[in-house]
């Protein structure tokens, strides 16, 4: 047990004790170092975060008079800071002082039976400081120091892989923890998943020693493919996560390449085709609307319409006919033919315009015909 001296009391540097045992409070073997002093017990105490933690405050004050007992447990944060934890005072227990460790502080025995020592449950990361218990009673004082360290487990890690899975080249294993107490010490090795593999790493592989968690595989062989495990751990302890390699041939590799810019290549093959389709569909489609619009330079000309003229000129054009007819009837074959023969030099004072063209004039229309009846006898004039 640590002795306890009293302010006043003579005491040289042999007189200081110290002690390095297991911690009978805690589930976690964590060693606890504790020292006696003029001004009190020193104990240093390391814990997990999440698990409860006791710490020591033993006096002897509160026996002859419990009236005029008082305790008080103050906590020095790593910045400097101080607060009061938990007071006894005039009868009454002020707990909740803080509101970081509000409902999670108490008295951990019956502190008026000598034991005044402080529980902390749930543990976080915010309680570590150093705490001071101090013991009074009618001018009597009792000091104990305790020094906590809070640990925080590795949080679970991320397995990467950073460079290409295929022979001949070079990759490597990253691992890191987000959070968790420092120093984190990471170790890789390989997952045995059949009989007779091995647990090491491939013999090419460097570890990064300014970054544990790095791990560089070198010249990559088909042995190299499987299962591999990062583990990060610390005095709270460990965690892992494992991430699976596996090396691709080369000729393999490529001849998935190939495979798929064949059916890129095939893909846009056919989009061009659909493409060219619907655009000649709509091509042809516009033609068929825009045909009836177009007016063709090379179409041929509106034929000529005939139109009788006016009844005067249709009389006296019958009134002739009727005696060309009379003398026509009257002449014989040969003089018939004579007046065939007159045809292409039409004599004067003969009516040739039986019909009027009505239409365009000119180009298109088809040459005048004199017609059969109006043909008269040339009789020829003797000189």
């Amino acid at each position: 047990n640590a002795r306890i001296f009293h302010p006043g009391s003579f005491i040289s540097f042999t007189d200081f004790i110290i002690h390095r045992l297991p911690s009978p409070l805690s589930s976690c073997d964590f060693p606890v170092s504790y020292y006696v002093g003029t001004l009190g017990t020193h104990t240093e105490i390391k814990r997990v975060a999440e698990e409860r933690v006791t710490l020591p405050c033993h006096h002897q004050l509160g026996l002859p008079e419990k009236d005029t007992l008082d305790i008080e447990w103050l906590l020095t944060d790593n910045e400097g800071n101080q607060k009061v934890v938990i007071t006894y005072s005039s009868h009454h227990v002020y707990s909740n002082l803080t509101e970081e460790q509000k409902g999670r502080v108490a008295f951990a025995s019956n502190f008026l039976a000598g034991d005044a020592s402080l529980q902390i449950e749930p543990l976080k990361p915010s309680d570590e400081g150093r705490y001071t218990c101090k013991v009074k009673n009618s001018g009597r004082y009792v000091w104990s120091h305790v020094t906590l360290k809070v640990l925080v487990r590795p949080s679970k890690p991320k397995c990467e892989l950073e460079g290409e899975l295929t022979e001949g080249s070079d990759l490597t294993l990253q691992c890191e923890s987000a959070s968790g107490t420092k120093p984190i010490v990471y170790d890789w090795q390989r997952v045995r998943e059949k009989e007779g593999e091995d647990e090491h790493l491939p013999p090419r592989s460097r570890i990064d020693y300014n970054n544990p968690g790095r791990v560089l595989l070198q010249n990559l062989t088909m042995s190299s493919s499987g299962l591999y495990q990062c583990t990060a751990g610390n005095e709270a302890g460990k965690e892992s996560c494992v991430v699976r390699v596996t090396v691709q041939h080369v000729q393999s590799i490529g001849m998935i390449a190939g495979a798929v810019t064949g059916m890129v290549a095939g893909a846009l093959l056919t989009f061009l085709l659909v493409w060219l389709l619907i655009r000649r569909k709509d091509k042809e489609r516009y033609e068929e609307e825009e045909r009836p619009n177009e007016i063709r330079e090379d179409a041929e000309a509106p034929k000529a319409r005939l139109v009788k003229p006016s009844s005067s000129s249709s009389g006296s054009r019958s009134s002739r006919s009727g005696s060309s007819s009379t003398r026509s009837t009257a002449n014989s074959a040969s003089r018939s033919q004579r007046t065939l023969s007159t045809e292409a030099a039409p004599q004067p004072g003969l009516a040739t315009h039986a019909y009027s063209l009505v239409g365009p004039a000119g180009r298109g229309s088809e040459p005048k015909k004199v017609h059969h009846a109006t043909l008269t006898k040339a009789e020829p004039h003797p000189a």
